[in-house]
């Protein structure tokens, strides 16, 4: 670890002093809620093992537990939360006691899936957890910014929710999930002009990948452009280090989205082949 904080890291020397300055890593402090597996995870380990303190969380604490057990507590804090409970303000407010204020707040919570069946428990469910989930955290932390002193225009508050491309246009064939992202993808942008009234220290990055490995594809199932988790992992990072406020990844998905989003709804809701998840 030493080795690649030395890599990161060029020295400018002068007459009275050796300065540190540190080229890639300008967060020191992360809460990632949602690090079980997939996106969350990969990233809390590139963090983690960049010399980051990460904060974790997530509803499967033994998986948190093996992340904490294999780098140690002092680095790595966890806490077990589910984001469609109540309490699960409480928690975050605990790991925070932990972690201290973070420089990054990364939600990475979600569910989806194909639902052309219409089965109601399942549409609740996905609206439930990514809209209702992810506001109580994300409005908690926001909060949670304003009322501590060691935010300031010098200082801010990096935000970042893993959306998706899927929030581009109603998907008939995942009418909820895509229904979910596009109203992650608003709330935002709502929020993003909200701080700016109100001169809050901070900044959003809204992540909206495509087809990536993780536990939330059927992999029974053809996916196009399907991207591995640790590629994922290296676009997600590469995005917040440059404080990007849309990242959306690769190339290819900026160009299908920006061509979505030129087609007329009249037209869109006459297409019957559309296959996205």
């Amino acid at each position: 670890m030493i080795d690649k904080y030395l890599r990161n890291t060029h020295f400018v020397s002068t007459r009275k002093c050796c300065i540190f300055v540190q080229s890639r890593i300008e967060m020191k402090t992360a809460v990632i809620i949602g690090a079980t597996s997939g996106i969350g995870r990969e990233v809390a380990i590139r963090l983690i093992e960049e010399g980051w303190k990460v904060g974790i969380a997530g509803r499967r604490l033994e998986r948190l537990l093996d992340l904490q057990g294999k780098y140690g507590p002092e680095q790595v804090a966890c806490e077990a939360i589910d984001i469609d409970r109540a309490d699960a303000t409480a928690a975050l407010d605990a790991l925070l006691e932990r972690t201290g204020p973070p420089d990054l707040f990364l939600h990475v919570s979600g569910i989806g899936g194909q639902n052309p069946k219409m089965d109601e428990a399942k549409e609740l469910k996905i609206l439930e957890t990514n809209c209702l989930g992810m506001t109580r955290m994300v409005a908690h932390f926001v909060n949670y910014v304003k009322a501590h002193p060691v935010y300031d225009k010098r200082h801010k508050a990096q935000i970042g929710v893993v959306t998706s491309v899927a929030g581009t246009d109603g998907l008939g064939i995942s009418a909820a999930y895509s229904a979910s992202k596009r109203m992650q993808i608003t709330y935002l942008t709502a929020l993003s002009q909200l701080v700016r009234m109100e001169g809050l220290p901070i900044r959003f990055s809204d992540i909206r990948p495509g087809f990536v490995q993780t536990d939330i594809l059927d992999p029974a199932k053809h996916h196009p452009f399907l991207m591995s988790v640790e590629k994922a992992g290296e676009y997600v990072m590469k995005g917040l280090r440059r404080k990007r406020r849309i990242i959306i990844f690769d190339w290819r998905y900026r160009l299908i989205t920006g061509l979505w989003r030129l087609i007329p709804r009249a037209i869109w809701e006459r297409l019957t082949i559309i296959r996205l998840q």
